[in-house]
């Protein structure tokens, strides 16, 4: 659906983009991720023909696609009400429909067929937000690019938008999703690029990445009665990459690369055994993105581990 091949560019004598390659496929809901000022908000303009690119290759399946965006900040006109204001984006993208119908359904996809009889000057953020999500729908686009779509939402808001790009995605949409909340991350899309230094450093389907970067899996053992020697014990499992003890959280075992968990579990288990240590609880934990994320931009996880 989606190809960018060495995309460049600069501004001024700043290089903001060193040669970024990213590839979506149709229905992907890509998690697009980095830190603020990286280049993420340059990569979307440029895949919108917002701005140019300095070189580089942009290609879509196809040759065209349409394109439904929402930035970060999304300016609505304040003396328009909602209803007025979709219809108003109806009339620029040229809808070849029935406006009115289409202006009702995107309201109501985004839980505003209320809000949008108000004047846009009395919204909320968070009903900027789902108006602006309902602009982004519009046109019913092959490709939507979503940039921080829940960031003024409660924890309800997120979970209705959250489910809004899940059946996007099952209608075939094709969704970039550009948020700093990881967790909406990881409830809805099956691919992510990780951006450092102006280019993806780390790409993949979702469940690869996690599973790939660093250790498989790990165990955590929470003590009845933390000893020096239960300790110890558990920290020496000859197939841990690594252990951590901390006294409220009890002792966590990484696995080395290639132990598989029902491996890593019987050693921990028979290590409690033999050394007559009482457990309190026995559970699997897996390195979330979060932890990739955060160790990836900071440096202290190398994306060669993928």
């Amino acid at each position: 659906m989606l190809k960018i091949n060495n995309l460049n560019k600069s501004y001024k004598n700043f290089q903001v983009l060193k040669g970024l390659n990213m590839n979506l496929e149709r229905g992907d809901v890509y998690g697009f991720l980095g830190t603020n000022g990286c280049g993420k908000t340059t990569t979307m303009n440029i895949i919108c023909n917002i701005i140019p690119k300095d070189s580089g290759e942009v290609a879509f399946d196809g040759g065209k696609v349409k394109i439904g965006y929402l930035p970060e900040a999304p300016a609505l006109y304040g003396y328009m009400n909602g209803y007025e204001y979709l219809d108003f984006i109806g009339a620029c993208c040229e809808y070849q429909g029935d406006m009115k119908t289409r202006t009702a359904e995107v309201l109501d996809i985004v839980g505003m067929t209320e809000g949008g009889k108000r004047l846009i000057k009395g919204y909320s953020r968070g009903m900027n937000q789902r108006v602006g999500i309902a602009a982004a729908l519009y046109g019913k686009p092959d490709l939507i690019i979503l940039d921080e779509p829940t960031s003024a939402l409660d924890p309800a808001g997120r979970a209705e938008v959250m489910e809004i790009i899940r059946k996007l995605a099952d209608t075939g949409s094709t969704i970039i999703l550009c948020t700093h909340i990881l967790s909406d991350v990881e409830r809805v899309a099956n691919k992510v690029g990780i951006m450092t230094n102006g280019i993806i450093t780390v790409e993949g389907e979702l469940n690869e990445v996690i599973e790939k970067f660093g250790s498989a899996c790990a165990i955590n053992v929470k003590l009845r009665e933390q000893t020096p020697e239960a300790v110890t014990a558990l920290c020496s499992v000859s197939l841990a990459e690594r252990s951590e003890a901390t006294k409220t959280d009890g002792v966590t075992t990484h696995a080395k690369a290639g132990v598989t968990e029902k491996e890593l579990y019987n050693k921990v288990i028979m290590t409690l055994a033999e050394n007559d240590i009482l457990p309190e609880s026995v559970e699997f934990r897996r390195i979330t993105l979060e932890q990739i994320y955060i160790g990836i931009t900071n440096g202290t996880l190398s994306p060669s581990a993928i």
